[in-house]
């Protein structure tokens, strides 16, 4: 079994890391999707609220993932 979410990011956040030369961290918020389009008001009718929030010290991933842009978000269980 697996669920799709739909996310809009609102926020990309760069900070240094808590440890010495660790590097940075990068935090990143993001909110279900509310309209906009005919699959979008669907999703937000299964997903009325919430928010997503993950940090991760690798930037390539962060750059991925664009402000304002909207993205799915799987949930598979894992073994």
């Amino acid at each position: 079994m697996s669920i799709r979410a739909k996310f809009k990011v609102d926020s990309v956040t760069r900070r240094l890391h808590w440890i010495k030369g660790k590097g940075d961290l990068f935090d990143i918020t993001l909110s279900p999707v509310t309209g906009g389009s005919r699959e979008n008001e669907k999703f937000y009718a299964a997903t009325p609220g919430g928010k997503f929030e993950l940090s991760t010290m690798n930037e390539e991933a962060a750059q991925q993932l664009e402000l304002g842009e909207e993205y799915y978000i799987d949930f598979t269980k894992s073994e």
